[in-house]
């Protein structure tokens, strides 16, 4: 994949626009970090106070941020405080955090035991996110890089993580979804996508074989937070030549464990599960 180059020359008035729109953004930032300050809820005059602006900026910047859910307004007072969606980034940053520590003995583990590619993956909407990798020292592997998204209907991550979604969060992704086939072995419909998401939760463990890429098979496992919701995957990948349908399926017990041995440090304690269990 290439990125487009963004281009350098300013034509017309877009120079002020730009730095205006930049203004804003700063502004907005200096905001939520007022409430890093100790300050639980802030109005209109104080806000305009404490960042130099006129009310009616401030106005402007708190409505909006309400809008986005950064903020919540106080229907009794009027003033503003932290919204659900500051809540929301703040747990998935603490989630990255404690993930990284707590699988990377983990996955080095478990790389040199199968001497293949480990991945952790995390669900965003209806794409898989690789958060943590260990490259397979072998001369044939496959490649990525941390970062990389990928459809979630036709990896094991991404399977293994819808598999244990809620069904208030499932159902709104599996409508209307069109599931484009990648290779002639890919899931393109719902019904057969749900059976396959039901013996993914039977058995404990998702599979890929020829589904996103052909040549390249995996095998995935849950990982669980000390709630006992599954929040994150890790998996065995490699070509196929040497994760055959019978090697996987031998890959799933060490691949289950090591699941467990991150959620354990994660305050998992075994025999519990949440809501994303169910």
């Amino acid at each position: 994949m290439f990125d487009d180059a963004d281009s350098d020359a300013v034509v017309g008035d877009a120079q002020p626009r730009q730095h205006s729109n930049l203004s804003s953004v700063r502004n907005a930032a200096r905001l939520l970090k007022e409430f890093s300050r100790g300050t639980r809820e802030l109005g209109v005059t104080e806000v305009a106070r404490r960042l130099g602006i006129g009310k009616s900026t401030a106005h402007r910047l708190l409505a909006t941020l309400a809008d986005e859910r950064l903020l919540e307004q106080d229907p009794h007072t009027g003033a503003y405080r932290l919204g659900l969606a500051m809540y929301e980034l703040g747990a998935s940053v603490s989630l990255h955090t404690d993930l990284h520590h707590a699988c990377t003995p983990v996955i080095e583990q478990l790389a040199a035991a199968t001497r293949e590619t480990i991945q952790i993956a995390v669900l965003d909407g209806r794409e898989v996110v690789y958060v943590e990798r260990r490259d397979s020292p072998q001369a044939l592997r496959i490649f990525g890089r941390i970062g990389h998204r990928n459809d979630a209907y036709c990896t094991s991550t991404g399977k293994l993580l819808l598999a244990f979604l809620p069904p208030e969060q499932l159902e709104p992704l599996l409508d209307g979804w069109v599931l484009t086939p990648k290779t002639e072995h890919t899931i393109t419909s719902i019904p057969r996508l749900r059976r396959e998401l039901e013996l993914v939760r039977q058995r404990g463990w998702a599979e890929n074989l020829n589904e996103v890429e052909l040549g390249v098979a995996s095998v995935a496992a849950p990982i669980r937070n000390g709630l006992g919701d599954v929040v994150a995957a890790v998996s065995v990948a490699g070509p196929l030549q040497r994760l055959t349908p019978d090697s996987l399926k031998r890959l799933a017990r060490p691949t289950i464990e090591a699941g467990l041995a991150i959620s354990r440090r994660l305050g998992y304690r075994d025999g519990l599960t949440g809501r994303s269990a169910t």
